[in-house]
């Protein structure tokens, strides 16, 4: 078994690979080839009045493969207000430290293969998610990003976006000042396209063809008067307000969970189930995270909903002209995503040497579970 870090997996990790992969696996669900559930958040009072304890899980695993997977992540959180929004602030341990884990399984014999850091894994998936939706949703000669947030999420896009699109511009906005104008000089250098710092938001949508939100925003960050005709939507923190959600015409799925087969009825398309203890304790008040989670429009007559299943099969189709504004956001297919990528950097580590072995015995036992 394998114990791998994030340096580990920053050196084996390509971002084709990763796109790659998350297609199969999305592929697989749609086939009946796989199988995984919405994130599942618990979540408790921390009994300081304002923080919350979070323990979230998702996890899948492919018939195809061989691998299966959970991921653990263990939070303490809690809402601030910052340049006028609420956002999200977490940690474990300490401020500056995270934990969060995957446990990699071979469905094969039931051993567990690795245990690897989260870090670098997890922001290489959304950024690929965001590149399929782009792929498929997008005109195929954009050229300008803007981008909402200046942070890891922002870098892991631009990076997995340009696997498939050739991204000439970007213009970015955060709140802070001194992290959009590095994130807008990194990118100038590491990729040397145009890349500019706005003082305004609403700047980032002018002659946009991708609009990306990579914010810790725990409210409505994308804002439906300032898209333009044509553009592509993704959005991995933060909503879109009522306005944005009226303007997209097409709405591209990648996924969904499937319903339980002992309880058919308890189906959802929501992004994640969350179980809160405590329920009167005024911290709640406190916390607006979680209230709504993301599900696509469903009522009659609106945003046309198609599901990645169906564009791969030609069935339908995201963009039907260059004037349409669309829109692409994973599902509740977290789970599938974690034993695609990290049964990838197993197998890469394996044939590197690296990460530090751990005895699988440690982990077996001879007493009947």
């Amino acid at each position: 078994m394998l114990l791998l870090n994030n340096d580990d997996v920053a050196s084996l990790l390509k971002v084709t690979d990763v796109v790659r992969v998350l297609e199969e696996a999305y592929e697989d669900l749609a086939r009946d080839r796989a199988v995984c559930r919405p994130r599942i958040d618990l979540r408790l009072p921390v009994g300081d009045g304002e923080s919350v304890y979070q323990w979230g899980t998702m996890e899948g695993g492919s018939a195809r493969t061989g691998y299966f997977a959970i991921r653990m992540k263990s939070d303490v959180v809690r809402e601030v207000s910052y340049a006028g929004t609420r956002t999200q602030d977490k940690y474990c341990g300490a401020p500056g430290t995270y934990c969060g884990l995957i446990l990699l399984l071979s469905t094969r014999t039931g051993e567990p293969l690795a245990l690897l850091n989260d870090g670098v894994l997890q922001q290489a998936r959304v950024g690929a998610d965001s590149a399929i939706g782009v792929r498929y949703g997008a005109r195929s000669d954009a050229a300008v990003l803007g981008m909402l947030g200046s942070g890891g999420m922002a870098r892991s896009h631009l990076e997995a976006l340009r696997v498939v699109r050739d991204v000439q511009r970007v213009q970015v906005y955060s709140p802070t000042r001194a992290h959009r104008e590095r994130y807008a000089a990194e990118v100038a250098e590491r990729y040397g396209v145009e890349a500019v710092a706005l003082d305004d938001p609403a700047g980032v949508y002018r002659g946009a063809d991708v609009v990306s939100a990579c914010t810790d925003a725990a409210g409505e960050v994308l804002r439906g008067a300032h898209i333009e005709p044509g553009t592509h939507v993704t959005a991995i923190g933060g909503r879109p307000d009522g306005e944005a959600l009226r303007r997209i015409d097409g709405w591209l799925r990648l996924g969904d969970a499937p319903a339980p087969v002992t309880h058919p009825e308890w189906a959802t398309r929501d992004e994640y189930v969350a179980y809160v203890g405590c329920q009167d304790d005024p911290v709640w008040a406190r916390h607006s995270h979680g209230r709504k989670p993301r599900r696509p429009p469903e009522e009659p007559g609106t945003t046309r909903v198609v599901s990645l299943a169906d564009v791969l099969a030609g069935r339908a189709v995201v963009r039907r002209d260059d004037a349409e504004v669309t829109f692409s956001e994973r599902g509740n297919v977290q789970g599938a995503q974690f034993h695609a990528v990290a049964g990838l950097v197993y197998e890469l580590a394996l044939a590197a040497g690296r990460g530090r072995i751990l005895p699988r015995e440690w982990f077996l036992q001879d007493i009947r579970d």
